[in-house]
């Protein structure tokens, strides 16, 4: 998947970013967050450590890609930062199928779902497409509908039409709270008032933060690959395309040698 990826965007800067854990200020809020998620599976842990190292961040080692993870820092809110922090000196794209992510899309950032078989960078037409509002009123939008997949309830009755059609009338969830006698619905007034706090919260817990651990845009740079562990780690595998795939790299890279690839990151 990587690697498609790569061949699609060609991207001169790269980085994997991990779960560290769950927001302390998050589960302070809401101590039901993400609660309902099953930990990770003991033979999905395996892969990520392996054997002397010869796991999924083995390889990324191997393969010269830079790998942040910290403690207690969620990958989401690290992944936001960097992209807001680089964006005004790149394009980013975010390679995610996560729908929070919308929220940081504009016209320097962009989201690669990689289960997408139109391999399409979602740009704001796309969230406006997908959703009825600007990426700018997705937090808004989150915290009307809630999110299951986060375990955050919304506002009872109120789906992503509902959400988009209050938004487009008020514009943020600020602007409803303050006129929200002008709700025409009594049904949907009544709750929207009983789901003040709730939204409020929501709001706290949907924006993804930006004061996670700072890093310089060449720690990003792609190392030279470690070309002979890539050989030991596929052939232990048992991964002759990837080997095959090594090789040809190789070939290329030499032919190659002062191409400068499309300046932009992929997260």
């Amino acid at each position: 998947m990587l690697t498609k990826m790569q061949g699609q965007l060609n991207p001169s800067h790269q980085v994997v970013v991990w779960d560290g854990g769950l927001a302390a200020e998050r589960l302070a809020q809401h101590p039901e967050y993400k609660s309902q998620r099953p930990p990770m599976p003991t033979d999905l842990e395996a892969q990520l450590e392996g054997a002397d190292g010869g796991g999924i961040i083995g390889y990324l080692e191997a393969a010269g890609i830079a790998s942040f993870c910290q403690p207690g820092v969620e990958a989401d809110d690290w992944i936001a930062a960097i992209a807001r922090q680089f964006s005004s000196e790149v394009s980013v794209v975010i390679a995610s199928s996560d729908k929070d992510f919308m929220q940081l899309v504009s016209g320097r950032v962009g989201i690669l779902n990689p289960n997408d078989k139109s391999e399409k960078v979602w740009g704001p037409d796309d969230v406006r497409l997908r959703t009825g509002i600007d990426p700018e009123q997705v937090v808004d939008w989150l915290a009307l509908i809630g999110d299951s997949v986060d375990n955050i309830p919304g506002v009872p009755g109120v789906g992503p039409k509902t959400a988009a059609d209050l938004l487009k009338q008020f514009g943020s969830v600020q602007n409803l709270v303050e006129r929200l006698a002008e709700v025409k619905s009594d049904r949907l007034r009544a709750s929207l008032q009983s789901a003040l706090e709730v939204l409020r919260r929501n709001l706290d817990l949907i924006r993804l933060r930006q004061d996670q651990p700072n890093c310089q845009l060449e720690d990003l740079v792609p190392r030279p690959a470690q070309v002979e562990r890539l050989r030991e780690l596929f052939t232990q595998w048992g991964f002759r395309g990837m080997l095959a795939q090594v090789e040809d790299a190789e070939s290329r890279n030499r032919a190659q040698s002062g191409t400068r690839p499309e300046q932009g990151v992929l997260l």
